[in-house]
């Protein structure tokens, strides 16, 4: 299934950068933000940088009202974030798709909060996309199995060594969950002064909304038929929200095996690692 640049607001300037970063073209070269180990590495692995590509979505997070003494997800802001981050996903997928890519590889994906607005911020994705030089060991496509580019945040060092395992990425999966977590009573939180104890509604509250992002991401993992999750992150960001609202967002790359016996290669490479 091919990604229309148009129907997803991505400028035509930036087609036209893309058009003359097409493999072909007379005037082509390739952009990265790879570091020159990992970019070397990549290459290893048997892809060839196309370009940087990205996306990005301007997002008003809207309010919706909370109960003081209650813990509970705020479906309305989960809904948002989710949105947000999932159109910056797509149109960086787009660009990728322009260029003729097979997948996109060390992926970030930052917001960034705009001195225009307290609820307004930028949703960001930004990649290298990559061209294999081969088509996978078992055939068929480095795609997963929407036909769109692969998308992966791992390094170029752990993609190299993911696919040095026998395994390839499929995309980035991920769950989110806005949550209220309840205000202790003034009762309640006297009676905790000076003590050891454990706060059973503050514990659950977490509880929940991690397991909520967690599970989120699972089934996206599911719906792309992943075999596993890899380099998964659980962050906690509290955003503008105040100090008992927060955001639980779970990410990883999903992956699929290459070939059935998933034999461990014996590198025939290895570079000094480096910090993205």
């Amino acid at each position: 299934m091919s990604l229309d640049a148009d129907q997803l607001g991505i400028p035509q300037d930036a087609m036209r950068r893309l058009a003359a970063m097409r493999p072909g073209q007379a005037s082509s070269l390739f952009t990265s933000d790879l570091s020159v180990n990992e970019f070397l590495l990549v290459r290893e692995a048997g892809f060839r940088p196309l370009g940087l590509v990205l996306g990005s979505s301007i997002y008003h997070v809207g309010f919706q009202a909370r109960a003081w003494s209650k813990n509970q997800e705020l479906d309305r802001l989960s809904g948002a974030m989710y949105h947000a981050r999932e159109l910056a996903m797509t149109r960086m997928e787009a660009e990728a798709d322009a260029l003729g890519a097979d997948g996109i590889v060390a992926v970030r994906l930052e917001i960034e909060f705009k001195e225009f607005g307290n609820d307004i911020a930028e949703f960001i994705a930004i990649g290298t996309a990559v061209k294999a030089d081969e088509p996978p060991p078992t055939g068929g496509s480095w795609r997963n199995n929407k036909r769109q580019p692969f998308t992966s945040d791992l390094s170029g060092q752990e993609f190299w060594t993911l696919v040095q395992a026998g395994y390839a990425p499929l995309g980035m999966v991920m769950g989110t969950c806005v949550y209220h977590i309840a205000h202790q009573g003034l009762f309640q939180s006297m009676g905790n002064v000076g003590q050891n104890v454990e706060i059973p509604q503050f514990t659950e509250a977490l509880y929940d909304a991690r397991e909520l992002a967690m599970s989120r991401m699972q089934a996206e993992a599911e719906q792309l038929q992943a075999e596993g999750i890899v380099g998964v992150q659980l962050r906690s960001l509290p955003h503008r929200w105040g100090g008992h609202t927060t955001e639980f967002f779970a990410i990883g790359t999903a992956v699929r095996p290459l070939r059935e016996d998933h034999t461990i290669a014996t590198p025939s490479l290895v570079l000094p690692l480096t910090d993205r």
